[in-house]
């Protein structure tokens, strides 16, 4: 019995002393949830830093970003899904020269960073589009097109009842409506 006692107190310590250990985070800076267009070049690089238990930039980190295998996503510049890195003085590591695929959709890159035997994970979301995407309050063309068809509409039913107010005996002060041409365009 003394010795399951033992053994009982020795793993309670080591997990003690494991979670005295500093340990290290990595905190996505640039690249999450952005939308790429297949037809161009990546605009946005994922950007991660590696910080300690302090939240201090952590250089020297070796940091490796994976894209998937299959499906959405792409290569890097060495002509493989897996890019490894170092962290700089600000512990920043960057995924340069992603080759977008033509497979379109949300994809994931993984990322590890290691430091004197300290692992964090992190994951990357993105998305392969083809065309414009329409995020970030940008509108694509089809939804332009609706909306400028809806003011027109609403325009045009305005000019309709005013017009049966006029002829219904309402008082024309209440009502002006001056004829032209409705210009829609992008907020200034």
């Amino acid at each position: 019995m003394k010795f399951k006692s033992a053994t009982l107190v020795c793993l309670v310590l080591t997990n003690l002393l494991r979670a005295q250990e500093p340990s290290i985070r990595v905190l996505i800076i640039a690249g999450q949830d952005e939308i790429h267009n297949i037809n161009r070049k990546v605009q946005t690089q994922p950007v991660v830093e590696v910080q300690d238990q302090n939240r201090n930039p952590v250089a020297g980190a070796a940091v490796v970003f994976t894209l998937p295998a299959q499906g959405p996503g792409g290569t890097f510049e060495n002509g493989t899904n897996t890019l490894t890195t170092t962290t700089d003085r600000q512990g920043r590591a960057v995924a340069h020269g992603i080759r977008l695929n033509r497979q379109l959709g949300p994809y994931e890159i993984r990322v590890t960073a290691s430091y004197q035997g300290k692992t964090a994970n992190a994951v990357i979301t993105q998305t392969n589009v083809s065309g414009t995407p329409a995020a970030g309050g940008s509108f694509g063309v089809s939804t332009r097109a609706w909306v400028i068809l809806g003011i027109a509409v609403v325009v045009a039913a305005g000019g309709v009842v005013a017009a049966h107010n006029l002829r219904s005996g309402s008082n024309p002060n209440n009502l002006t409506i001056t004829a032209g041409t409705p210009v829609v365009g992008a907020p200034q």
